[in-house]
């Protein structure tokens, strides 16, 4: 019996040996991950660790990484700050220059002013500017699958089919044509149904430009980040026709993206949200206006009256009526989609995203018809690239510049393709400016709808 109890006395003084070395273990453990937390470079705030277990919200599991172009974005928060799994988005507190992932496993940080140059005799200059194309061109290339990867709904009910078979890559056919083949153009009063509607009576009887034949050159002013600080205020406002966008200002940017407007290309929410006051806000007078929504890829302008995605014919009417003498359009939204599908063409075999261009492209396919030289301001990024959204604004946001939803991607390379700049790669990488002139009907083989 004793030797029983002193046995099982000793297991006791064992046991409790092993628990003190197991704590000490532990203590020692954590105290090393501290400090190597410490000594971690780089990290910054608000930036999530891709490798811990924990999601956030009291739960385990592994964390899916996201595509560089993911936008995430807290409506609580101001701006949204970046993670090394995300590192597309930065606050505005953190360094503004967009990072570029690579691959899965490396990121690039794109620092554009390590590629600015301003001689274009120089073969350093070259080589610097052939080196930003060649990352902008892959980023665009990779954000192109990322975002059908990501956008796997079809909320547009999108059905294409190939026009000329699996790839149009492998045809010769200038991109420039397949813009004009789109026939983007605004509804007019003759047109079904609404030449039997009231509504339709609304439509300006005036075409969407006047004198036609003295126009000469256009300029498209994007909205990006990156026409903060280029000082071609005075440059865009030579041109005969000055296009924007949505509710983009001029004022107090004078320097930096000139005074005149034309045209403003708008989409149905800055139509209809009552933030933008588009019936009474001066922005939205003495221009013509040009408005869109998409509607249904197959779907009736019957179907688009009462289903459109955001309600902009009540708003619509509002201003005709309060602005009489107006000169304010609504885009088909069946060219909208032919535009798409001109995009689809272009990238071939290459599916892109199943949701409608954005406002610059709808708006360069609307006036190219018009304008026998287009020059589009930073619509494709120049060394200027400062990861900001809008020139007006300090969201940051690199999504807006290579798309998220629209397929911006596929746009901007279609527009790299139709580049005629007699600088080239250094007038849209360097200057910030791309040029586009329209092509011969010859040349395209075709009559262009509506013109």
């Amino acid at each position: 019996m004793r030797q029983v109890t002193r046995a099982s006395s000793g297991q006791s003084q064992a046991l409790l040996s092993c628990l003190i070395i197991a704590v000490c273990a532990a203590l020692i453990i954590q105290a090393g991950q501290i400090q190597g937390a410490k000594a971690q470079p780089g990290r910054e705030p608000g930036e999530v660790n891709s490798r811990q277990p924990g999601n956030g919200n009291g739960t385990t599991g592994h964390r899916v990484p996201r595509s560089v172009f993911h936008v995430r974005w807290n409506p609580n928060e101001k701006f949204i700050v970046e993670s090394r799994e995300n590192p597309a988005i930065n606050s505005s507190k953190l360094a503004p220059h967009p990072r570029l992932k690579v691959s899965k496993n490396t990121k690039l940080t794109l620092s554009p002013k390590l590629y600015l140059c301003h001689d274009k005799h120089s073969e350093l200059c070259h080589n610097k500017t052939q080196q930003f194309r060649q990352r902008i061109v892959r980023a665009f290339e990779k954000a192109m699958v990322e975002s059908v990867n990501e956008s796997q709904a079809n909320h547009y009910n999108v059905d294409y089919k190939p026009v000329f078979g699996d790839s149009f890559e492998e045809q010769y056919y200038p991109s420039t044509c397949l813009v004009m083949e789109a026939g983007v153009r605004v509804l007019r009063r003759k047109d079904a149904p609404f030449n039997k509607l009231p509504f339709g009576r609304l439509f300006p009887r005036q075409k969407l430009f006047r004198n036609v034949k003295d126009i000469k050159t256009c300029a498209i002013v994007s909205s990006a980040g990156s026409l903060a600080g280029s000082k071609l205020g005075r440059f865009i406002d030579t041109h005969d026709i000055v296009m924007r966008f949505n509710h983009a200002p001029t004022q107090g940017h004078e320097v930096d993206v000139g005074s005149k407007t034309t045209i403003r290309v708008v989409n149905s929410q800055v139509v209809t949200k009552p933030e933008f006051d588009f019936t009474r806000a001066p922005i939205f007078r003495n221009v013509t206006i040009a408005a869109w929504d998409p509607g249904k890829y197959n779907g009736t302008l019957e179907d688009w009256l009462t289903s459109a995605d955001y309600d902009l014919f009540t708003n619509y009417e509002l201003y005709r009526r309060r602005y009489p003498k107006s000169r304010a359009f609504l885009i088909d939204p069946h060219s909208v989609w032919r535009l798409w599908q001109s995009l689809q063409m272009f990238a071939g075999n290459r599916p892109i995203s199943r949701n409608p261009p954005s406002s610059g492209f709808i708006g360069l396919a609307l006036l190219l018809p018009h304008c026998p030289q287009v020059d589009f301001v930073e619509y494709v990024p120049s060394t200027r690239l400062n990861g900001r959204c809008h020139y007006y604004s300090k969201e940051m946001n690199s999504a807006c510049t290579f798309g998220s939803w629209h397929p911006l991607a596929a746009e901007k390379l279609m527009a790299l393709d139709m580049n005629m700049a007699e600088d080239d790669d250094m007038s849209v990488f360097q200057f910030g400016i791309l040029r586009i002139r329209r092509p011969d009907k010859l040349l395209c083989g075709f009559n262009f709808f509506g013109y």
